[in-house]
């Protein structure tokens, strides 16, 4: 299995905004990240230089969202619903996507698979993705 480094996170993302702004081939992944790169201009300045990018700490006390855990979300959450795993998220995706968009389907799905993380954490359990569906399907 492959666990990429933060680095190797903010090179990636760096990487695909920069293939995309010069008009290259995306691979399937890149794509997909620069899709969501896209909705976010916010995160321009930052994506356009990797070696900073890689440099800066988003830490919670600095007070600043990281964009690089920002946009993995979004990566996540499109693999899962491509997948459908867990079970479900698929469908419980598809109907809040229908009620309020994707874009804001996405950042309401990404409160729950953060509050799904850090109660595993919390716990040293594994996630639970029923109450994972069951958030998601509140929403």
């Amino acid at each position: 299995m492959f666990t990429p480094s933060s680095h190797d996170v903010r090179r990636f993302f760096c990487e695909a905004f920069r293939k995309q702004r010069a008009g290259e081939v995306l691979t399937p992944m890149d794509a997909i990240a620069a899709d969501w790169i896209s909705r976010h201009p916010e995160y321009a300045d930052v994506l356009s230089d990797a070696d900073s990018a890689i440099a800066r700490d988003y830490s919670v006390e600095g007070g600043q969202a990281n964009p690089f855990l920002h946009l993995s979300m979004h990566l996540s959450i499109a693999e899962q619903v491509s997948i459908d795993q867990p079970p479900g998220i698929r469908a419980a995706h598809h109907a809040l996507v229908q009620r309020i968009g994707e874009h804001d389907a996405h950042h309401q799905i990404m409160e729950c698979l953060g509050e799904m993380i850090w109660a595993s954490q919390r716990n040293g359990t594994p996630p639970d993705t029923a109450a994972y569906l069951a958030c998601v399907r509140r929403r």
